[in-house]
């Protein structure tokens, strides 16, 4: 080595850190290729006593100069936090394996017993996981706390190589009495993509230690959201849900919120750039109404939410007292909807709470469907035929391949094909078996009914009664579970109303007056619960041209609404 390089190695190291059982070269900028260059940081810590941490962040080390300093820590057998990120830049990915095997098989020959490990910011990809594979597996990590791979391109099969190397670590340590017990994982930024995080689910469920969770920008959808909210559900002492970034729609939205149901310590939720959009927001908002009692942070920005689903938000979190923040910029509220977001959050006092909305990306139709091929009505025809094909009967579209429950009587299951009032009228006492169609586990088709036999009012006084009662008792039925089953039952009528935009292939309802006055009847029941009218409320005002076809049913419902909202 060059004497003027000796000499600037020097004056980097004597900036050591040293104190407290931690010895640092922390940001040092040192290029360690070789044994010679790292001889100097290799005798330091072999003469530190007592070496519980090594921060060697922001230097570079080479294969020679790694089994250097693995030689010096053969005998730290007290050392528990390695603090490693940043240690490979400028390196081939090829140095990398071997360079972490070196390091990490002097930590087991000295039987340290590891609480931390941050291997952040090193670009090692799946082979650089194979280089850590045993130490993880090993002794020396079944004592694990936090486990740090932010940023370090795992991909999926790194993805699955750290998935198995923690269920073994976690299957050895529980044979000894002592189960690995992690309780923060961070791993942003490393393309797991479905595959991946559903391998990492699998050893999270097991484990069901964690306290905080940092997945962001991984490229995970639907599936693997749902891999991750089964894992969840049993890790109780969350506090930290960080998903920023990934894409769940819908169909990774709801059961997110059904996990999060069971979550009680959670102090921060980050679904930022989520595509949680309205319908997953709504859901959202039912959870915070009946549980996570600590929130003090919910990030559900650009997640393409419109203002009535925001404006549902921003009222669940009325007896929040630890909020402190609620981000829902970027979305599509439009300057009147903000204004709106802002004065509803003010008029809670907690106009504080809300961060900026500077990023909005302007008002959305909330009419309709995603994809242009749920709008097609070419398919609808004009009367329930004989095939029982799509049809449309009293404005609504009727089905006649909706599945019913196995044990209907046949006249119900005739009725629900095409359905008219002299059909209701004649089923008698057979009507209480309509109660039997409709689930809060099945919203969609729960909704179809409602709507179906909503179309049948008339001002008979016979058949009114009929379709009153019968409507009783499934809305009745459909809102005495939890808020989530309610809010995920009233957001799919929503959508088949064209209150709201939908994904899927939901099909929305020819709407009748009839159907708004059978809501406008059930919203002054006693059931019906005073915050699924404030939901309702909220779209309807937001959405007012939509029902326009309705009439004065149309006003009477939402002046049942505003009562309902004030008592």
């Amino acid at each position: 080595m060059a004497s003027d390089d000796i000499a600037q190695l020097a004056d980097a190291l004597s900036k050591t850190h040293v104190g407290d059982g931690e010895l640092s070269y922390k940001g040092l900028g040192l290029k360690l290729d070789n044994a010679e260059s790292a001889e100097q940081l290799a005798r330091d810590i072999k003469q530190y006593q007592g070496l519980r941490a090594l921060r060697l962040e922001g230097n570079t080390l080479g294969v020679e100069a790694a089994q250097a300093i693995a030689k010096a820590l053969e005998n730290k057998d007290m050392l528990q936090r390695c603090y490693w990120s940043d240690m490979f830049t400028g390196r081939l990915r090829s140095e990398i394996p071997p360079a972490l095997r070196s390091m990490g098989s002097a930590i087991l020959s000295a039987g340290a017993r590891l609480t931390e490990l941050d291997l952040s910011d090193n670009a090692f990809g799946p082979d650089g996981v194979k280089g850590i594979e045993q130490l993880l597996k090993s002794p020396s990590c079944h004592t694990m706390r936090e486990l740090k791979l932010n940023n370090c391109g795992m991909g999926i099969g790194g993805g699955k190589i750290l998935a198995e190397a923690l269920i073994e670590c976690h299957r050895q340590s529980s044979s000894l009495g002592a189960p690995l017990r992690l309780r923060v994982f961070i791993a942003g930024r490393n393309r797991l993509e479905n595959e991946g995080a559903s391998a990492l689910a699998k050893a999270f469920q097991l484990m069901g230690s964690l306290e905080e969770i940092h997945m962001p920008q991984n490229g995970i959808n639907y599936s693997g959201v749902m891999a991750l909210a089964s894992a969840i559900r049993h890790n109780p002492e969350l506090r930290v849900l960080n998903l920023n970034d990934n894409t769940f729609t819908k169909k990774g939205s709801l059961p997110m919120a059904q996990a999060l149901r069971h979550l009680r310590n959670i102090q921060v939720i980050n679904f930022g750039d989520c595509l949680v959009r309205s319908e997953g927001a709504v859901a959202l908002a039912a959870v915070l109404r009946e549980g996570l009692p600590i929130l003090k942070e919910l990030n559900l920005s650009f997640g393409e939410i419109t203002e009535a689903a925001a404006l549902v938000v921003a009222q669940a979190v009325t007896d929040k007292a630890d909020m402190e923040k609620l981000d829902l910029n970027g979305n599509c509220l439009g300057e009147e909807g903000c204004e709106a977001l802002r004065e509803a959050m003010e008029n809670m006092n907690k106009g504080d709470v809300l961060e900026s909305l500077s990023d909005d990306e302007g008002d959305e139709d909330d009419s309709g469907n995603d994809d242009d091929d749920d709008n097609d009505d070419d398919d609808v025809s004009d009367d329930c035929n004989e095939e029982n094909e799509e049809g449309s009967e009293n404005g609504i579209t009727t089905n006649g391949n909706s599945p019913v429950s196995p044990n209907s009587p046949a006249e119900i299951t005739s009725f629900l094909s095409c359905p008219s009032a002299e059909q209701l009228l004649q089923l008698g006492q057979l009507r209480t078996h309509l109660q039997q169609e409709v689930d809060a586990s099945e919203p969609q088709k729960a909704a179809d009914v409602i709507l179906k036999i909503g179309s049948l009012y008339s001002e008979d006084p016979e058949t009114k009664a009929a379709v009153l009662d019968t409507i009783d008792a499934m809305l009745k039925k459909l809102l005495s579970g939890s808020t989530l089953q309610s809010y995920c039952f009233l957001s799919t009528l929503l959508v088949m109303m064209g209150l709201l935009k939908g994904e899927g292939k939901t099909k929305k309802a020819l709407l009748v007056p009839g159907q708004l006055l059978c809501l406008e009847h059930a919203v002054q029941q006693e059931y019906f619960p005073k915050h699924d009218a404030s939901l309702l409320h909220i779209f309807l005002s937001r959405n007012d041209g939509v029902l326009k076809s309705c009439g004065s049913a149309r006003e009477r419902l939402s002046s049942a609404l505003e009562r309902r909202c004030q008592d």
